[in-house]
């Protein structure tokens, strides 16, 4: 995690006094709160604790930062409003100068809590509108919207009807709007929508209504968290043979571990198309993280190098620790000065693993309802002999698409 956070000011004005809760001027640890969803019956991200507690392990062993220990505090916040406010108390009573590489669908609660702390949210998932628009949240990618929009983009070059099964849910509601973005751009209709259970054990019914009259000029996208694999095991079971339709999801509902249980070459998501953030696993630019796991958790099952969870956390806290690098060694190490310095970051770069990032208001991208966006690039994969690999080289710019109004 070498390199230094540009800022847009020279220095950072320190101070004057300690907020409460903070170390001040002690040579204290640094301490951080992640959280994310565990033993829930949606999508669970246990990936992102343990990699959180890698990062921690990793900095520390490299000196910590500016000489400091970090420390890293962990919360599941059991997809519930409830315990996700209760992390976010835990975070101000610790001092924690922000929360990083996070996931919850409980956005309204978790950003009610930090405004209300004043603790700046790093390099959320992208789950929930909140994040988008919370002047304490800043975003490392573009979210759902960004994958959604950029899978109906994609999918507007190869099919003629598209068909989505999501979530019945406040959050899987937003799921149709973004893709009918891209599908928009790319002059295709908007998608038949199937809203289902996020946490069932059979889609036979489901699968049958998305594959319908079954053409291969038809897709079906697939986002379902945890249980996106079930439903399309239960859509090969569909008829006397495999069914003719394209499939298509997002990373996070498909990653290579889901591939890899599920058939690997053989797998009912072979030739699937996958809309992610980042470059696939296999890319070069993920071996510092992939040492670090080998070095600190090697055998902890909760971590797969695919998963855009733990990706999602290392990013952030490359992030974190460059900027709190940067800042005016005078200046006290709170929370308040730690968002000071991330609103004047710009030109930040995470290696190739994102577009330079930012969050001056030059580095937002105007995105309706999503004022804190500043990267709105994806990238676009398939599976092709059990493994996920590009579909085209580098980053896809979705700018133009997002700022789109479906009209749909």
């Amino acid at each position: 995690m070498a390199a230094v956070a540009t800022l847009a000011a020279s220095a950072l004005l320190s101070s004057c006094g300690v907020l409460p809760g903070t170390a001040g001027s002690s040579r204290g640890p640094v301490v951080v709160m992640t959280w994310a969803p565990v033993d829930t019956k949606a999508t669970n991200m246990p990936g992102m604790l343990a990699m959180a507690q890698v990062v921690e392990k990793y900095v520390n062993d490299q000196g910590g930062i500016d000489g400091r220990k970090l420390k890293v505090l962990t919360c599941n916040e059991h997809d519930d409003p409830v315990s996700v406010t209760s992390c976010a108390q835990q975070a101000a009573d610790a001092g924690a100068v922000a929360v990083v590489g996070s996931y919850s669908e409980q956005g309204s609660a978790f950003t009610s809590a930090l405004e209300s702390s004043g603790i700046p949210y790093i390099g959320g998932y992208g789950i929930t509108e909140d994040e988008f628009q919370s002047l304490m949240s800043y975003p490392i990618n573009g979210g759902l919207p960004a994958l959604l929009a950029g899978s109906g983009r994609q999918l507007a070059d190869l099919c003629k009807k598209v068909t989505l099964v999501r979530p019945d849910s406040i959050t899987g509601d937003q799921f149709p709007l973004f893709l009918n973005t891209g599908l928009k751009a790319g002059g295709l209709s908007p998608v038949r929508d199937i809203p289902t259970a996020d946490d069932s054990s059979d889609y036979t019914a489901v699968a049958a209504q998305a594959v319908g009259d079954d053409k291969h000029s038809s897709c079906v996208s697939a986002v379902l968290g945890d249980h996106t694999s079930t439903f399309f095991d239960a859509l090969r079971r569909t008829g006397d043979s495999q069914p003719k339709v394209q499939l298509s999801s997002v990373i996070g509902s498909v990653q290579q571990s889901v591939i890899d249980s599920t058939g690997g070459p053989d797998s009912p998501l072979e030739h699937t198309y996958i809309t992610s953030w980042y470059p696939p696993a296999s890319d070069p630019k993920w071996d510092e993280m992939k040492a670090a796991i080998n070095k600190y958790a090697f055998g902890d099952d909760r971590i797969d190098i695919g998963d855009p969870g733990v990706q999602t956390t290392w990013i952030a806290y490359d992030v974190f620790t460059k900027v709190v690098r940067a800042m005016d060694p005078k200046t006290q190490l709170n929370a308040t000065n730690v968002q000071r310095a991330m609103d004047r970051t710009t030109k930040l770069s995470t290696g190739g693993l994102t577009p330079d990032l930012g969050w001056t208001d030059d580095d937002a991208k105007s995105v309706p309802q999503h004022a804190r966006m500043v990267n709105t690039q994806v990238t676009y994969q398939q599976i092709v002999n059990g493994r996920l690999v590009a579909a085209r080289p580098g980053f896809v710019d979705l700018t133009s698409t997002l700022r789109l109004e479906s009209d749909y």
